[in-house]
């Protein structure tokens, strides 16, 4: 496997998307907003997307005046400080709560990632008079894979499509932009066998593509006000065409710190 680095890359975070609503058509919308800024696609282009108008469009904003919480709910916001409508949520996307602590509650989602909250959060959303949360959405990898297949029918351009949330570290402090959903380009690449700089072959780099793609796409889309969840990354060598962001989570069996 050869290395997808590049000497420049370009990013462009898009103007002009409209406020996301459940059943908008995400495709169309961002080809309008590529046309606004005056760009056409290109081959190997990969268009980033934020999390929040995926499940937006998606229809994963829950009003919590819907939400009737367990006893389990209850006691763990007691421990958490949490509203109980919000943890019966988070449970509700959950395999496994990891820790719990006074503001805290970090789980393992049914996808695999292990995030505070199981990703669901209440920002850059309408609110209702009780409340509204958003989900991550039900398949992120599923949802990049029918984007990208319909602006690759409108365009005729071979294009990747990663779906993007701002997750804490363990032993970090911030938060950074990781790939939740990958279509059309490598998640993980595997640089085992090929050659350093001395010749001497690499024994365990395995690159998270997709997760640097996300990053630096997180740098120029911003997290509060900015309004700019689309960005089009030009210059980053994709790896191989097939991938998933499901190929980037560690095995809970080779997980050191469970």
């Amino acid at each position: 496997m050869t290395s997808a680095a590049s000497a420049t890359a370009t990013l462009l975070a898009l103007g002009g998307m409209p406020m996301i609503g459940q059943g908008d058509d995400l495709s169309g919308m961002i080809l309008d907003a590529l046309e606004r800024s005056g760009e056409i696609l290109l081959d190997g282009d990969i268009i980033v997307l934020a999390q929040k108008i995926v499940s937006k469009a998606e229809g994963r904003a829950v009003s919590l005046a819907q939400v009737v919480p367990s006893t389990e709910a209850r006691e763990l916001a007691l421990r958490c400080d949490k509203d109980p409508r919000l943890v019966e949520l988070v449970l509700s996307e959950t395999d496994k709560v990891m820790r719990v602590r006074k503001g805290v509650l970090v789980v393992r989602h049914r996808l695999g990632l292990v995030l505070a909250n199981a990703g669901i959060d209440q920002s850059n959303i309408a609110q209702d008079e009780d409340g509204v949360a958003l989900l991550l959405p039900l398949d992120p990898d599923a949802s990049c894979a029918v984007i990208r297949e319909e602006i690759v029918r409108r365009t005729e351009k071979d294009i990747a499509v990663l779906i993007i949330d701002s997750l804490g570290r363990a032993w970090r402090k911030g938060t950074c932009g990781i790939a939740i959903g990958v279509s059309g380009m490598a998640g993980l690449l595997d640089l085992r066998g090929t050659p350093d700089l001395h010749g001497r072959q690499l024994q365990t780099s395995e690159l998270g593509l997709a997760d640097e793609v996300a990053a630096a796409a997180s740098l120029v889309m911003g997290q509060g006000d900015e309004g700019r969840p689309v960005v089009l990354v030009r210059g980053v060598g994709r790896g191989r065409s097939k991938g998933s962001a499901a190929e980037l989570i560690r095995e809970p069996e080779l997980d050191l710190f469970p």
